[in-house]
């Protein structure tokens, strides 16, 4: 498979994460690869939600082997890590669900310990939408996320599957005045730490009205939470489960997902540099990404 559009390489930004719980139950969730640039460094992370991570006394990640520039489809690299819980970095705030793991070491480890080289496409830092973006961003704008919903995959090529829907809430506004916006979508469990785009392909409208040819990729944010009808006939936010398990008969997921803004997933690297002590003022030699999707 030929990887050049930008459609194609969305499919190879996300990894498949497995976990295990301390009570043994098995679960899943998304993870996606982050390239944050600070000055000329590149710094490369694994992200996903809190709720996928915590709390798991074991997990594993799959990524793609990759055969000179092209994806060995079905060829899979399962990598299960030591002290899982101690791996991931949560965002400072206890109500921003989003955590990250740094994936040089990761990659390093195995082309060290089996000499296989991975196939991925980043998620750029600069492909997150400033404040001058996001005021020209409409009301009701498609968006596209990728990902393992209740587990499901192409398990024969070890891809994810995308799936659309459009935003419920304005970009721009905080909802409820958190870092979130809401997306009208079926959104079910092991969807938890999609990236969540919006992709226009041939032209998109403005929010003037006018029409601009050509292609537009944004980063917005990362799925993590659903709205749930309950048998009280409520309407509650809970994170998106990630063990594949039966809901009960009174519940009912009502197609709108909550997403956290782009914006928190460089909140929560710049905070894990600052604690790391990192310098990123002067380069520092590191594995050379893979491009991230361009528009």
């Amino acid at each position: 498979m030929q990887v050049t559009t930008i459609a194609e390489q969305l499919f190879f930004t996300t990894v498949r994460i497995d976990t295990v719980a301390a009570n043994g139950a098995a679960g899943s969730g998304t993870g996606f690869l982050f390239l944050h640039k600070v000055g000329e460094q590149g710094f490369p992370f694994v992200v996903t939600n809190k709720h996928v991570v915590n709390g798991m006394k074991a997990g594993a990640l799959t990524f793609l082997q990759r055969d000179g520039q092209t994806p060995r489809l079905g060829q899979g690299y399962r990598l299960a890590i030591e002290g899982w819980p101690d791996a991931w970095f949560g965002h400072p705030s206890p109500d921003i669900d989003i955590a990250v793991c740094p994936f040089s070491p990761l990659e390093a480890h195995i082309k060290q310990q089996s000499n296989i080289d991975l196939f991925y496409r980043w998620v750029d830092s600069s492909m997150t939408p400033d404040e001058e973006k996001l005021k020209g961003l409409d009301a009701i704008e498609s968006v596209t996320f990728i990902g393992y919903p209740n587990g499901i995959w192409d398990s024969k090529n070890l891809l994810p599957v995308a799936r659309r829907g459009t935003t419920a809430s304005p970009i721009e506004v905080d909802f409820e005045g958190t870092p979130r916006f809401l997306i009208d979508a079926s959104v079910f469990g092991g969807s938890s730490g999609s990236p969540v785009f919006i992709l226009n392909q041939g032209s998109w409208a403005e929010k003037n009205g006018g029409l601009v040819a050509g292609s537009r990729l944004m980063f917005v944010g990362v799925i993590a939470a659903v709205f749930f009808r309950t048998h009280l006939n409520q309407i509650i936010p809970v994170p998106i489960p990630t063990q594949v398990q039966p809901m009960a008969q009174q519940q009912e997921m009502i197609d709108l997902g909550i997403v956290f803004k782009a914006r928190t997933v460089v909140e929560t690297i710049e905070a894990f540099l600052k604690a790391r002590n990192v310098d990123t003022s002067a380069p520092a030699p590191q594995l050379v990404p893979d491009p991230a999707p361009q528009a």
